[in-house]
C-alpha cells in the first residue's frame, strides 16, 4: 500500500504522484486536518448524527489518518487514475474510492483556499491580484481541450464542436507564473 511517510523520503516519487514536494506536502496537512474535522466531527456520523460507539470502536480503515487522506485525494487530482487502479493503490475497494473521493475533494478544497494556493476561477479578480508596479510578471498562458461525449442539445452541440479537432471537448485556460510555476488563473469550463 502507498503510505505518506514512504512517499516523503522519495522527493521524486512524491512530486510525480502528488504535484506536491514533502515540504509542502506537510504544509497542507494542517489545513486539511483542521478542514476535515469541521466537515467531519469525530463525535458525530456521516449524516450528522450522534456517534451511538464511542470515537475509535468499530472497524479501522485504511485512510485512518489525515496523511493517508491527504495522499489519497492528492493522488487522485494528480494522476486521475480509474477508481479501480486507485483502489489496488490504497487497498480499498471501488466503490470506496468513490465515496472516499466524494468526501474529501470539498475538504482538498478548503484547505488549499485557507492555505492560499487555489487558484483564480474569476478572470475579474485575477487582475488586481497580479503585481501592478515594479517588474512585469512572466506568465505563461495555454489553453487544454479534454473531449467528452457529444451533447444531445444543438445548443450545447455548437457550444462545444472544435471544427480544428472535429470532436467535442470541454475547454479551460490556465494562467501560470512563470517563475514560481505557481497557477494564478483556471477559467470556468
Amino acid at each position: 500500500m502507498l503510505t505518506s511517510t514512504k512517499l516523503k523520503r522519495n522527493r521524486r516519487k512524491c512530486r510525480a504522484l502528488t504535484g506536491l514536494t514533502p515540504k509542502e506536502f506537510s504544509a497542507l496537512l494542517p489545513a486539511f486536518a483542521r478542514a476535515y474535522e469541521e466537515r467531519s466531527p469525530a463525535d458525530k456520523t456521516l449524516t450528522g448524527k450522534p456517534r451511538k460507539r464511542q470515537v475509535g470502536g468499530g472497524r479501522k480503515g485504511v485512510l485512518q489518518e489525515p496523511e493517508q487522506k491527504v495522499l489519497f485525494i492528492l493522488v487522485h487530482q494528480k494522476t486521475y487514475p480509474r477508481q479501480t487502479l486507485l483502489g489496488e493503490v490504497f487497498e480499498l475497494s471501488q466503490p470506496r474510492v468513490n465515496e472516499w473521493v466524494h468526501r474529501l475533494l470539498p475538504v482538498l478544497k478548503v484547505a488549499l483556499d485557507e492555505v492560499g494556493v487555489r487558484p483564480e476561477r474569476d478572470p475579474q479578480h485575477f487582475a488586481p491580484s497580479e503585481p501592478q508596479h515594479g517588474e512585469r510578471p512572466d506568465l505563461i498562458i495555454d489553453g487544454t481541450e479534454r473531449r467528452r461525449q457529444r451533447p444531445k442539445n444543438p445548443e450545447k452541440q455548437a457550444a462545444h464542436y472544435s471544427g480544428k479537432k472535429k470532436t467535442h471537448g470541454d475547454k479551460n485556460v490556465v494562467i501560470v507564473q512563470a517563475k514560481t510555476k505557481r497557477v494564478g488563473f483556471l477559467s470556468q469550463t
